[in-house]
């Protein structure tokens, strides 16, 4: 008897699918590693790197405005946005380069799905540049004398640059195949935004480029601004999605998602770019004619010791180091000068745009002093000076006629009399940062004159023990603040030598004798 052995027949495992997008993730991750090793980006990216550490160490950053300080976020990821795209352009051509693209037939990861692998693999880059422009703008946000709000629309410019010249070399590289495009593109771009797109922000051809700094020598107050941020960032949002689908359409992506995606972000392109044509007002607004012409609506008054200071809403908070300053001053004065109560008023001339030099017109007013928006650094002496010359003269439009007695002495005595480096303050305070000679003492307002004798005097009361000049000057006040006292009568008093030929010189200023 045979018995019949019958085998099984076994099961056949049906094919497993091809799953592309783990492929794409897989050759975007690839690409990513490879764009970071690129040396030109490691070089910015420290480059940027070392910039953000230096701005913060900075001494004139300790007080810092963080309306401008979001817009100082933006100059340099175009550098790492450049480096970006001629490293992205390498990399789609690679296969070009070595006569590879042949075989990418066999397999799963079709044309258009490589191009979106080299897009996605922008964002690593992006997002460095996000944790950058984070850590710049909170670390001057953590300072104690910060003031302002910043804009997230400003803040987002710089990562969305970078975005936007990554994809623009994976469209380059699709459209023309070539390892010579990208450099020329990199020179077109820079003689647009050098040439064609309008620094000032005023005209609508500026905004559309990525990045419109706007800077002045003065900080406006955050409501003062009027920039169309919010509208920016949404055009380049837009802008980088169509560029960034476009790309994938040439590459042989035309599924009808596609093709509604590259109308879609075009329609968000548009109603960005029709948001933020309006730019920057140059001039005046009925909010900037307000804050400039009748501060006192808008301002806020503190009262610190005996004196009233007003200030815009967001520098508040800085009116006690003015104080500190008004204090040290007062301090060194004698007469009814050591105890006479100030009205600190800050103002802003917003009148002619982001990017003016406006000078303040200087208080006619007994007893009121201006101080600016911007602080620390040259703009502390300054202030100093403004609140000696008050003290002083009486008022700060006196100042404007040349002061040729011994009132410029006891001025610049007052204001550095008490300051922690008087020398570096008296350079900082004169506009040729000279500690000698005549020269333009800088304030708020209108400056004044010193001449090389008033300066030599002054130098000399500096190098004193402070102990030993302030009773002199409390006992010999009236004398040291009339228009009657001479320049070497005010050496006499406060016991300073007689000046000689070589040390009198002259300097071409108004009050040269």
């Amino acid at each position: 008897m045979s018995t019949a052995l019958e085998t099984p027949a076994r099961a056949v495992e049906p094919a497993r699918p091809p799953r592309p997008w783990a492929a794409v993730f897989a050759l975007a991750r690839f690409e990513a590693r490879e764009l970071r090793m690129i040396a030109s980006s490691l070089g910015i990216a420290a480059l940027y790197v070392a910039w953000i550490v230096w701005q913060t160490t900075q001494r004139q950053g300790d007080y810092p405005v963080l309306q401008d300080v979001d817009r100082d976020t933006q100059g340099m990821p175009v550098l790492l946005g450049l480096a970006v795209m001629l490293g992205v352009n390498r990399a789609v051509l690679r296969s070009h380069r070595r006569d590879t693209d042949r075989h990418f037939d066999v397999l799963v990861v079709e044309p258009w799905r490589r191009t979106v692998a080299h897009v996605l693999s922008v964002v690593p880059a992006v997002l460095f540049t996000a944790v950058c422009v984070g850590i710049q703008f909170t670390w001057a946000a953590l300072k104690p004398g910060a003031v302002g709000h910043g804009s997230p629309a400003e803040l987002a410019v710089g990562p969305l640059t970078v975005l936007l010249f990554g994809v623009f070399g994976v469209l380059v590289a699709r459209l023309v195949p070539s390892v010579f495009a990208a450099p020329v593109l990199l020179v077109l771009l820079l003689f647009a935004l050098l040439f064609v797109a309008s620094p000032s922000g005023t005209a609508w051809t500026s905004w559309l480029g990525p990045v419109v700094t706007e800077s002045g020598s003065t900080p406006f107050p955050s409501d003062l601004l009027e920039r169309p941020a919010a509208w920016h960032a949404l055009y380049l949002v837009g802008f980088c999605l169509f560029v960034a689908v476009v790309a994938v359409l040439v590459s042989g992506g035309r599924t009808t998602v596609v093709k509604a995606a590259v109308a879609g972000s075009l329609a968000l392109t548009l109603v960005g770019a029709v948001g933020q044509s309006g730019g920057t007002p140059p001039g005046s607004t009925p909010a900037r004619d307000r804050a400039s012409l009748t501060p006192d609506k808008v301002q806020s008054c503190l009262t610190h010791d005996r004196s009233t200071y007003c200030a815009y809403p967001e520098w508040t908070g800085r009116t006690a180091d003015w104080a500190a300053v008004v204090d040290r001053v007062q301090n060194l004065a004698g007469g009814r000068a050591g105890g006479e109560r100030l009205t600190v008023q800050q103002r802003v001339d917003a009148r002619h745009g982001l990017g003016s030099q406006a000078v303040l017109s200087p208080f006619d007013e007994p007893g009121r002093v201006s101080v600016g928006t911007a602080w620390g650094g040259n703009r502390v002496p300054e202030f100093a000076a403004a609140v000696a010359s008050v003290l002083v003269l009486g008022n700060e439009k006196a100042a404007l006629e040349p002061i040729c007695d011994a009132r410029v002495v006891t001025i610049m005595w007052l204001a550095l009399g008490a300051d922690p480096d008087p020398m570096a303050a008296l350079r900082d305070v004169r506009v040729d940062d000279s500690v000698s000679g005549s020269a333009i003492v800088l304030s708020p307002t209108e400056p004044f004159s010193m001449s090389a004798e008033q300066t030599r005097i002054v130098r000399e009361l500096l190098r004193k023990p402070r102990y030993s000049v302030i009773p002199k000057v409390k006992a010999r006040w009236t004398e040291l603040t009339s228009a009657g006292t001479t320049t070497a009568e005010a050496a006499r008093l406060l016991g300073v030598p007689a000046a000689t030929g070589a040390e009198t010189g002259t300097g071409g200023g108004p009050c040269e004798e």
